[in-house]
Order: structure tokens, then sequence, then C-alpha cells
């Protein structure tokens, strides 16, 4: 079923062993129902798994039962940690939060409702082992979605590379094997508006894919609506990218050409001897384009601005509860934002 293609290699890939330890991570948000399926299927796979691992539980301010399930796993295994955060941040967020508790040689960032399949993670595993840094699951076939969810994914991706993100895979989420020294630099990356593939990209090393087909949800429903996949393609493209501007300044061009054009056409036509509506039409038109035009390029320009004034306010990126969360240590070197109750020593 899964192959494995190389792209971005970066530099030559030298082999080394398995993870001495392999930290897994998995950010939930109303994952009530899918809780038990996944429970499983991990359990199932770690005794297959060259290494042992460590699983990282990130709790992202759920409404529903899904903290009290996370809690009764992490009670019965102590290889888990549970990060309860102290309310919903998003997903990049508490994707963030459970990379900065990674302990192990290499971490595995997948989702909850096993569109992910865990059984990947042991190619993963072997091209770790063949000296790539990142490992990215590749989506060669979607399962269960529709023709239009399909082809909205297949032009996000090609729009993102596009906008200045040249070095995103297509057909890849945030589903991939990072290694200790890639993720050391993508913590090094504080900025508020996170876009974690993207980020994984950028600082470079040895990268590789391997080509799954993506299951349907196992339960529960997809929390990334139509307006949410397109918050985080623009969070994207502002982050990586001046290309949104360039385009509005394309745009502006092209006003000004159609306004030339229009101002030609109303003097040939005055010099013609045409009926023509003194300025009006020609007025018109030039105000609304014109008009239109600034007012796109202001609004762009204030989505700049209003991303570099979140960044100035340096808020911490997540708060962690450290009284519901479970079996929490931070590695040496990293520090989080825990805010300790003196009711609850930990």
């Amino acid at each position: 079923m899964n192959s494995a293609c190389r792209l971005n290699s970066g530099s030559e890939a030298e082999s080394r062993p398995a993870p001495r330890l392999l930290s897994i991570v998995i950010p939930f948000y109303n994952e009530e129902a899918a809780v038990p399926h996944l429970r499983k299927r991990l359990t199932e796979l770690l005794p297959t798994l060259p290494c042992p691992a460590e699983l990282i539980l990130v709790n992202d301010g759920s409404q529903d039962g899904t903290l009290r399930s996370l809690q009764d796993w992490a009670a019965c295994q102590s290889n888990i940690a549970l990060l309860s955060l102290s309310r919903n941040f998003g997903h990049q967020a508490a994707s963030t939060a459970g990379l900065d508790c990674v302990h192990g040689d290499a971490a595995v960032l997948m989702d909850a409702d096993l569109q992910d399949p865990p059984e990947v993670i042991l190619q993963m595993i072997a091209e770790y082992q063949r000296g790539y840094d990142v490992v990215y699951a590749q989506r060669e076939a979607r399962l269960g979605e529709t023709l239009a969810k399909r082809a909205a994914a297949w032009l996000y991706y090609r729009l993102m590379r596009l906008s200045g993100c040249r070095n995103l895979p297509p057909d890849t989420g945030d589903f991939r094997l990072i290694s200790a020294s890639c993720l050391q630099a993508l913590r090094s990356m504080r900025e508020t508006h996170r876009f974690i593939r993207g980020m994984v990209a950028w600082v470079g090393f040895p990268q590789t894919a391997v080509r799954f087909k993506r299951p349907p949800r196992v339960a529960g429903k997809t929390k990334y609506s139509p307006g949410r996949m397109l918050w985080l393609a623009w969070t994207g493209a502002l982050s990586f990218s001046p290309m949104p501007l360039r385009v509005v300044f394309g745009l502006g061009i092209i006003a000004a050409l159609a306004a030339t054009g229009i101002g030609t056409y109303a003097v040939c036509s005055l010099l013609l001897h045409h009926y023509v509506v003194r300025g009006w039409t020609s007025i018109m038109f030039t105000l609304c384009l014109v008009g239109s035009f600034n007012l796109i390029g202001i609004g762009m320009v204030g989505e700049y601005v209003a991303k570099v004034f979140e960044e100035v306010k340096g808020r911490p990126l997540y708060i962690i509860d450290p009284i519901r969360s479970r079996n929490l240590k931070m590695p040496e070197g990293v520090s989080a934002p825990v805010y300790e109750d003196s009711r609850m020593p930990f």
C-alpha cells in the first residue's frame, strides 16, 4: 500500500539505528468517540515498533468527555503524558505544545481520528533509519471524501506552493516523523500564527515521503470546516509569502491599464463626434474600479499589520493546565507556560 518517494532531500542522508525512544504526539479536540478506537490501534501497534515509545496526548480545550477518557488512558500506562490546555488554542498550537514535550530521538505528529493510520509509523521509522530527518505521509487517495473536498484539497496545496511555500510537499497534512535535530530547529520558531507543515519544510534537513491511502474518520465529525480550512490556508499564505500583496499590486496595475483604456476611448469618442453622455460612464467606472482596489489593498496591508500586532505582544502560544494534566515532564532546556496551583503540587 505504501511506497517511499524522495523529495526535498537537501543533503545526503546517512543510515542510523532506530530511535532510542519514539515520541508520538496527538492533539485532541472533542474526539471522545474516537479515543477508544485510537487506544486500541496504538495498543496493538506499540509492541511491533523497533523501539520503545511514549505517547504525548494534548487535550486542546475539549468540551465533551475527551479529557476524562484521556485521563483514564494515562492512568493505565506510565509511558503516556497528558497535556491539558487551559482552553482551545487551535490545532497548530496544540501540536506545538505536544512537540515541546518530546523526549525521544524522533517524534511523530498525527491526528486522533485515525485518518492518519498508526501503522504508517513503521514505514516512517524505516525511512528515519535510512537517514531522513523528516518523513511525511503523502496521501495517494482520500477515501470517503466528496469530489468537491478532494478538488479543494488538490487546489489548496498547489496554490500554497505558488504563493511562496515552494518546498511544501503536495497532498500532505501534519502527519509526519521529525528527528530530534529538526525538532530543535522547529522549536526555535515561536511565531504566533503557525503553519507547521510549512515550517517543517522551511527548516530543511533531508526529507522524504511515504505514500498511503487516507481512510475515512473512524468516528465523530471533522473539526476542519471549509471556513477553518480557508483560514489555515490564509494563515500559511500570509506567514510565508508577500505574494498576496504582490497580487494586489498586480491588480492595481490592471486597474490602471483599464482606466487608461477607458480614458482613451472617451477621448477618441469625443474627437470622432460619437454620442456619449459626457463623462458619466468613464468617471463612474473608473471611480468604482480604483476605489475597490484601494480598499482591497488597504485590507491586505491591514492583515499583515494585524499579524505583526499579534506577534509583538509576545503572548505564549498555549497555556498548560497542570491540574488536569498527567505525567507531564518537560525536556531539559525547554520551558512551557505552566501555571501551577498550590493545592496540587506537580
